[in-house]
């Protein structure tokens, strides 16, 4: 047994990222400033992108491309059944009609091929997830794109630092949103990014983000002296402040280095738990990096303990763990509203009743995951 609880997905925060957001306090610049600018500008260079804009979180930027992008009212989105519910709750808030698509066994992605099926003539945007970190088909998902005049909105929440075929996952001229949340590959503790090519629609979202104004903060209240602004369209309050970015400008330059960890965790995972019922992650695709944001495991149908009693064993033995996800169609709000059952989307389901994700991060060492091996032994052998 463990002397100490191991939390899921804590962040490792260093001298360097302490120090920069004292530096903030003591500048009296907290709110969006200079250090946002500093970091959208290495957040673009790092993805390979003409234009990056930091947010309050991942659901902020997914909720400002549907608005950019004149996605609302009488339109459907087609969303992954197998995510995070903010991906359809931003479908939901932009007026829109989230259409749930099942998933690919062993990965979880989007199946592209039941996407194509859904479309119809309202179809106006699909939002695929790379899941874990796991790019989805980039080549596939511009086929359907191209071929049916679609938006496609890329959330990459798990996914800053994967590749597809050499190019980071962001720099494929679609609107991509990523998420810097605490348990995320980097964090700056809530916060979230949109890239983009198009610098009239990263200047809008940037607009949008802080109640529609022509000018934010830093250009109202920096030493140039007070300018009045104008509001062009109503906004929202998504900003992200310099107390969030000055984490964020220490964190980047660490992430490749943090995959590596990960990476060299997730093949200790796949050779120890060898013999265990349970169904590692399936490898990486070809010529593609995945950031390894997560690592899930299947649980067998016939192993002696259910997911949930898993979970409760794996608790009672000091080791935090989590599910990603439930379905988006078992939750009450999109089952009711639109009146789905579980048997419509049977992978996502069995992924949401035998999935659990075990610890993964940069401050996971292999001591730590040997416990986590041993505790599942203890309790599936």
């Amino acid at each position: 047994m463990r002397d100490n609880f191991l939390v899921f997905g804590s962040p490792l925060i260093g001298d360097a990222e302490i120090a920069e957001v004292v530096d903030s306090l003591r500048s009296g610049w907290i709110g969006t400033g200079p250090k946002v600018q500093r970091f959208e500008r290495m957040l673009a260079e790092y993805v390979g992108v003409r234009e990056s804009r930091c947010l309050s979180s991942c659901t902020a930027a997914l909720i400002l491309s549907m608005r950019a992008l004149g996605v609302g009212p009488g339109d459907e989105v087609l969303v992954p059944a197998m995510t995070f519910i903010a991906s359809a709750n931003a479908v939901e808030h932009a007026g829109a009609t989230p259409v749930l698509v099942d998933s690919v066994p062993g990965t979880g992605l989007i199946d592209l091929e039941q996407a194509q099926a859904a479309i119809t003539p309202r179809t106006k945007a699909i939002m695929p997830v790379h899941l874990a970190g796991r790019p989805v088909d980039l080549d596939r998902l511009a086929r359907l794109r191209d071929e049916h005049g679609l938006h496609v909105i890329e959330d990459a929440a798990h996914a800053l630092g994967a590749q597809w075929q050499g190019r980071k996952i962001g720099a494929f001229g679609n609107l991509t949103a990523f998420s810097f949340y605490v348990t995320k590959n980097i964090t700056t503790i809530e916060g979230g990014a949109l890239v983009s090519e198009d610098p009239a629609l990263a200047e809008r979202v940037e607009r949008l983000a802080l109640h529609g104004l022509s000018l934010g903060a830093w250009q109202r209240f920096s030493d140039a002296g007070f300018k009045h602004y104008e509001v062009v369209e109503p906004g929202f309050k998504y900003n992200m402040t310099d107390i969030q970015a000055a984490l964020g400008l220490h964190q980047l330059p660490m992430l490749d280095s943090w995959i590596e960890h990960r990476a060299e965790l997730w093949r200790r995972y796949d050779a120890q738990l060898h013999g265990l019922p349970v169904a590692t992650p399936p490898p990486a695709e070809p010529d593609t990096t995945h950031a390894r944001h997560l690592y899930h495991v299947e649980l067998d149908p016939d192993a002696p303990l259910t997911r949930d009693q898993l979970l409760d064993g794996l608790t009672a033995r000091k080791i935090g763990t989590g599910v990603h996800y439930r379905g988006v169609h078992l939750h009450p709000y999109y089952r009711e509203r639109y009146g789905l059952v579980p048997e419509q989307f049977p992978v996502a389901t069995a992924i949401s009743e035998r999935t659990l994700s075990l610890p993964l991060s940069p401050k996971v060492s292999e001591a730590d995951q040997d416990d986590v091996v041993a505790a599942l032994t203890d309790l599936l052998a």
